[in-house]
């Protein structure tokens, strides 16, 4: 005769039960509660006022937001649902539901306090002596926009769909009028019709100026450039002074293009084996002296990497120090960027060709392998010596495995792939949110290995 354990549904608990009794000690859950602890209350939009109802106490909201980011749980839809389903994000969230339009808002508004937390959590991880700013490793990422590509229109085709959204409307008028004098269409159908017309001509119409003020913005980056050119054409003489240097143009081009779902975001593709997408290129800094934690994070909207560098090793915290040296692909080899920060004393090993070998068993037909080109720019030259050196190999090794797990991490474990939100501001706080989503997950391992 089979023996069951006793499964009775309607029994009540004898006493009322302690969401702590169902949360391991060694959970995630409590280091992210400890963690946000130690962020000011002042990084918080708040409403100090007192006015309306009672707020959800704004560290619970933090922390709330950290802990499903680090379990792979990103809209606000799902957070809200599982503040009812999930006992760790039930614990978190101290019992308390508050619905996705609440967690939506709190996450769009308190950036601020994400940054602070990001801050916190490292520093938290340098008196733990588990980080130390010295070698770091950076790469950069395509992440999808919230707005598909074919949502994007030329500056051309957006000028000749607006004239014939205007011959639509037009022509849509004139029926409304001929319905008033009797026709027989539906009177309700025509406004509407209207009003989507109206409102696709406003965003093309945005989308243009939004390319015409980049246009403008590029040209003037551009003067002082020409002026340059000008001046030295007219300090030669003859024959030498040349072709006269063409002003800057102010005019978009015809096949320049401009999102209407999320206008900050660009066509993106990982590399020319892959397809284009709606994206933004998510930059990471990474600890490569075994740690592996994010030190800085930010989001740029240019697909090339090349101009990335200096603004990415400005986005470590200075609190935590000034790294020593820095790995990077060749998508970052731009000499200019390379002695900028050579100039603070910051030593860059950044690949001068691309990487990757043939497999010795190859599936792919050979090619003949083109001789390799000598570099003309002497810091490149200089470059590949280092990285030819038995100490620059075994440096540049690091780079590929501890920023590239990182990424690996994020988008396979943590299941983050594409952003909720949308603009440039919004979707770098939201990357920041992710990095330190990870950090704490990371962070949290580290010490649990310190205590084994």
């Amino acid at each position: 005769m089979s023996n069951f354990v006793d499964c009775d549904r309607d029994q009540a608990f004898l006493l009322p039960p302690d969401l702590r009794d169902w949360i391991p000690e060694d959970d995630l859950a409590h280091f992210v509660i400890e963690a946000v602890e130690r962020v000011g209350m002042s990084a918080f939009k708040v409403n100090h006022r007192g006015t309306g109802s009672a707020q959800y106490h704004p560290r619970m909201m933090l922390a709330l937001l950290i802990y499903c980011y680090a379990n792979g749980i990103f809209s606000s839809r799902r957070i809200e649902r599982a503040t009812h389903r999930d006992i760790g994000v039930r614990f978190v969230a101290a019992n308390q539901h508050p619905d996705h339009d609440t967690i939506a808002t709190f996450r769009r508004e308190n950036f601020a306090a994400v940054g602070e937390s990001f801050l916190q959590v490292l520093l938290l991880a340098k008196e733990l002596k588990l980080v130390k700013v010295g070698v770091v490793s950076v790469d950069g990422t395509k992440l999808d926009a919230n707005g598909s590509k074919h949502r994007s229109v030329r500056y051309d085709r957006a000028g000749e769909l607006i004239d014939q959204l205007k011959l639509e409307i037009s022509e849509l008028m004139a029926r409304a009028e001929a319905l008033d004098r009797g026709g027989e269409e539906d009177p309700q159908a025509l406004p509407k019709a209207v009003a989507r017309r109206e409102a696709l001509r406003d965003q093309l119409d945005a989308a243009r100026r939004r390319l015409e003020s980049q246009a403008k913005a590029r040209a003037e980056a551009e003067r002082a450039d020409y002026e340059a050119k000008v001046a030295a054409r007219a300090a030669r003489k003859g024959r030498a002074k040349g072709k006269h240097p063409k002003p800057p143009d102010e005019t978009p081009r015809p096949e320049e293009q401009s999102n209407l779902s999320d206008p900050d975001s660009r066509l993106m593709r990982k590399s020319k084996h892959h397809e284009y997408r709606q994206a933004y290129n998510a930059q990471a800094v990474v600890d490569a002296g075994g740690s592996q934690l994010i030190l800085g994070a930010r989001v740029s909207n240019c697909a090339s990497d090349r101009n990335e560098l200096v603004a990415d090793i400005a986005a470590v915290p200075a609190e935590l120090g000034v790294p020593e040296m820095v790995l990077a692909d060749n998508g970052y080899a731009n000499g200019d960027e390379v002695a900028s920060l050579a100039g603070i004393n910051i030593e860059v090993l950044v690949a001068t060709g691309a990487e990757g070998r043939r497999r010795r068993h190859d599936f792919r037909p050979l090619k003949a392998e083109m001789p390799a080109k000598e570099a003309k720019a002497e810091w490149l030259r200089s470059m590949a010596a280092k990285l030819a050196s038995e100490e620059g190999r075994a440096l540049y090794k690091l780079r590929q495995q501890t920023v590239e797990p990182v990424f690996g991490i994020v988008k396979a474990v943590l299941g983050f792939t594409h952003f909720s939100l949308r603009g440039l501001d919004k979707v770098a706080g939201e990357w920041d949110l992710v990095s330190l989503a990870y950090n704490c997950k990371r962070l949290h391992k580290l010490t649990l290995e310190m205590a084994a």
